[in-house]
């Protein structure tokens, strides 16, 4: 038998086929149309028609490929039409949804939002900048010296490709962005994420997240730091909360100090968290230094300002009392379901 007689029969055959049903649609795919069907068989042998006859046996092979797969489609959706109509008249659509389970927040943004709550009522506005940034914000503009520990590669991620550049070791990159970008007054709070060459253990980790604020306007005074600390950390801790400044240094703020607060866990009267002193150190603070000012262009003579700068994750574990600061980036759900808030 030839190829056009096997065509001519093999369209007889697929006009006289009928569907009852979504399987006899299978059975018909499978039989014609797949790639061990009927129609593909006769396209493989097609290359052993004549040259002078391929013009007209290929227009009645596609014709008859047109037309199994016309006849297929329209079955298909025929079925499934019904087989979707029988689906919904199963489905109750008065009856009650299924309730879904409620999720959790990560601990760090639960601290990191509130921290953001209490300076936003303190008239402070959000201000973010990128990660991987130039030596001059994050070492030279604040006042490092160029033999300063912090530049050492132990302490930074420097690109390889540009020595010039690293990853941020502190948000303080994005205070020298905002004075360089606008005039005082500022009142700013700077949260993300910065990174340190730093062994990972309970205690430390290569990357965490800081908070730092920024006030600069004319006659802003220690006094005025002070104030704020003290009410950021009673709205945070409890109003019972004490805070203690001690002196300390930083290249970028003169004079400079560490801020303790009552220890939350013995309220001052000595346990292992405290380490039996009563106080535990949140974030260290000072006066921005005058040459931070003039490496911004801001008149140093005629506007001052505070900054300071703590750790989520310090506030986190002495909120939470987490005694190990890994838990906060191993995504264990163990770990994050204890903190289940309502949204």
């Amino acid at each position: 038998m030839t190829l056009t007689e096997d065509i001519a029969r093999l369209k007889f055959e697929i006009e006289q086929n009928s569907f009852q049903n979504a399987e006899d649609v299978e059975r018909y795919r499978i039989q014609y149309i797949s790639k061990k069907g009927f129609i593909p068989a006769l396209f493989e042998r097609f290359k052993e028609v004549i040259p002078e006859d391929r013009k007209a046996v290929g227009k009645l092979l596609n014709e008859l490929k047109q037309f199994a797969e016309q006849k297929w489609n329209a079955g298909s959706e025929e079925f499934n039409k019904e087989s979707k109509k029988e689906k919904e008249g199963l489905f109750d659509y008065s009856a009650p949804g299924w309730t879904m389970p409620k999720g959790s927040r990560h601990p760090l943004s639960v601290v990191a939002n509130e921290i953001n709550s209490i300076f936003s009522r303190l008239g402070f506005s959000i201000a973010e900048g990128p990660e991987i940034e130039d030596d001059w914000h994050i070492f030279s503009a604040l006042n490092f010296p160029e033999e300063h520990p912090a530049r050492d590669m132990q302490d930074t991620f420097f690109i390889e490709k540009n020595p010039d550049m690293a990853l941020r070791t502190h948000t303080s990159s994005v205070q020298i962005r905002m004075m360089e970008s606008k005039n005082p007054p500022l009142r700013l709070l700077m949260p993300g994420r910065v990174y340190r060459n730093e062994a990972i253990s309970a205690r430390a980790h290569c990357f965490f997240h800081q908070v730092e604020g920024l006030y600069v306007d004319e006659n802003v005074s220690f006094a005025d730091l002070k104030q704020t600390l003290l009410t950021f950390s009673r709205e945070l801790f409890g109003e019972d909360t004490k805070i203690r400044l001690r002196p300390s240094y930083f290249p970028f703020t003169e004079p400079s100090a560490e801020m303790d607060i009552s220890c939350t866990v013995c309220k001052g009267a000595g346990c292992n968290i405290c380490k039996y002193t009563g106080w535990v150190e949140i974030l260290g603070c000072g006066m921005v230094h005058p040459n931070v000012m003039k490496n911004c262009g801001i008149d140093d003579e005629k506007y001052t300002g505070f900054a300071f700068g703590m750790g989520i994750e310090r506030i986190a574990i002495l909120k939470y009392q987490v005694k190990d600061l890994r838990l906060f980036s191993q995504n264990d759900m163990r770990f994050l379901k204890q903190f289940r808030t309502e949204w």
